[in-house]
Order: structure tokens, then C-alpha cells, then sequence
């Protein structure tokens, strides 16, 4: 730990989680938070690269236990239809993505008397979306307009539940995060692409934001590479603040934790 603010909302972790973090750890309640790595020139994604995160990552072990804890902490996971598409694999579960800590995160879901595993709500308009995808297997929630839902419907595994949030041609991602709180998810983890992300800060519903920053420069040539926030314009009419609450080394990445206003 490098630096850390006081926090009030501190979870009984198990033995092993507090171990590997490093110290204390805790998610405000409600509270909306997103989690991305990025390399030190700004990039979060390459779409035309398979697994482009885990590259832009640098295969860091540290950045893949982080995003598991932050999935063992959320009662819901919001991934855009984009980030579905990219991975077509993804089950956006903790034990996947760090399997030694597996039990850890089960016990600390225990814990908080949260389900077995966190449930995963996906955003789509109808437009792209795979409703063969194998995330769909285990009890997803799928967030879409009244207009989509009856196609979407009639494709998506019963496993899962299309949920009409609003008229429209968009989903709402307010009323959607209303809809959520309601169902009693009230950690929802962001793990949505750039413009997912940016479409939740313009309507100020982010509370807090995970940063792994990657010894590593991306550069920009002919593939497109997507910065951080993207769709969205902030400065100047409508800027986003952060206030560093905490920063973490591991090796030569650091994580910096931001609560924004």
C-alpha cells in the first residue's frame, strides 16, 4: 500500500483475501463501481486482438485476484453487449478469473449473505447481442427496451430473464440501475467497455472506479485501441472529478481506487 483514505466500510475478509490485498477492504452500500487496466498510455482495449486485457494486463496476477474480488463483492456484474461479443467465453465470475482464491471468495460471499455466485446483468438495445452465449447458462438478467424484448425473448435461454427497463430505442441506465437496487442488487460492478462506461458517468451514476495502470505502452497505429471513456464528452461542460482514496503496488503495476463526483 502506498496510500490509503480512512474508510468506514470495511468487509470481513477472510484471512487469505485480506493477505493477498494487502490490508482492509471495503464497497460502500449502495454503490455503483467499475473496474478496467490500462496501459500507461491510456489504452483499455484492443477489439481486433483476442484477449487484448489480459495482454494490456501483462498477464499480471495482481490485476486478475483484484477484478476476482470485486466480482466476490458484487451482487450484480453489468457488462455491455460489446464486452459479451469480445468474450465469448466469459462467465464474469470470481473463481474464474482467480481460481486459487476460489473458496476465499466463496466464504467471503457467505459472509455477506450474498448468493453463491454474483448474478450478471447484461445492457443491449437488441442490436448485438449472442443469446448463445454461455453466461446466459446461469441466471443472467438480460436489460433491454420494450421494443427488443420480445425478439430477445424468444432467442434467450429460460435460464435467464429478459427484462423490458423502458421505451425507447436505448436502454435507460438510470431506470436500469433503479430496476437493479430494486431487485436488492445494491453493489453493481461495472465491468461494460468504454462507452457502456462512459454513457454511466455522463448520467452520474458511478460512485467509484478501479484503475489498474499496466507498465505498458500501447501506442496507436491502424487498429483501433479504445481509450478509457469513450461516446461521451465530459470536458468542458460536464467534467467528472476523482479523489484518489487509494493506491497499491504490486511489481510494477499500480491500483489506484477513485471515488468520483
Amino acid at each position: 500500500m502506498l496510500f490509503e483514505t480512512p474508510t468506514t466500510t470495511e468487509l470481513d475478509l477472510p484471512t487469505e483475501l485480506s493477505t493477498l490485498f494487502g490490508g482492509p477492504f471495503g464497497i460502500g452500500d449502495p454503490c455503483l463501481f467499475a473496474n478496467f487496466v490500462q496501459t500507461i498510455d491510456g489504452v483499455v482495449s484492443i477489439p481486433e486482438l483476442p484477449r487484448s486485457n489480459a495482454l494490456i494486463a501483462g498477464e499480471s496476477e495482481a490485476d486478475r485476484f483484484v477484478m476476482g474480488l470485486l466480482r466476490a463483492c458484487a451482487d450484480v456484474v453489468l457488462v455491455g453487449s460489446g464486452t459479451m461479443l469480445a468474450s465469448p467465453a466469459g462467465t464474469w465470475l470470481p473463481e474464474r478469473v482467480y481460481p486459487p482464491a476460489a473458496a476465499a471468495f466463496a466464504e467471503l460471499r457467505r459472509r455477506r449473505n450474498r448468493p453463491e455466485q454474483p448474478t450478471v446483468a447484461f445492457v443491449t438495445a437488441g442490436g448485438s447481442f449472442d443469446p448463445t452465449h454461455p453466461a446466459l447458462e446461469q441466471r443472467a438478467l438480460v436489460l433491454t427496451t420494450a421494443r427488443a424484448a420480445a425478439d430477445l425473448r424468444a432467442t434467450v435461454p429460460r435460464s435467464s430473464e429478459v427484462v423490458a427497463v423502458n421505451d425507447g430505442d436505448e436502454v435507460d441506465l438510470a431506470a436500469a440501475v433503479a430496476l437493479l437496487r430494486g431487485r436488492g442488487h445494491s453493489a453493481i460492478l461495472s465491468e461494460g467497455g468504454p462507452r457502456l462506461f462512459g454513457s454511466l458517468l455522463a448520467r452520474g451514476l458511478v460512485d467509484e472506479l478501479f484503475l489498474t495502470i499496466s507498465p505498458l505502452l500501447a501506442g496507436r497505429g491502424t487498429r483501433p485501441r479504445l481509450p478509457l471513456v469513450d461516446g461521451v464528452e465530459l470536458l468542458p461542460d460536464a467534467p467528472v472529478a476523482a479523489h484518489l482514496h487509494s493506491l497499491r503496488r504490486h511489481d510494477e503495476h499500480l491500483f489506484a481506487r477513485y471515488r468520483l463526483r
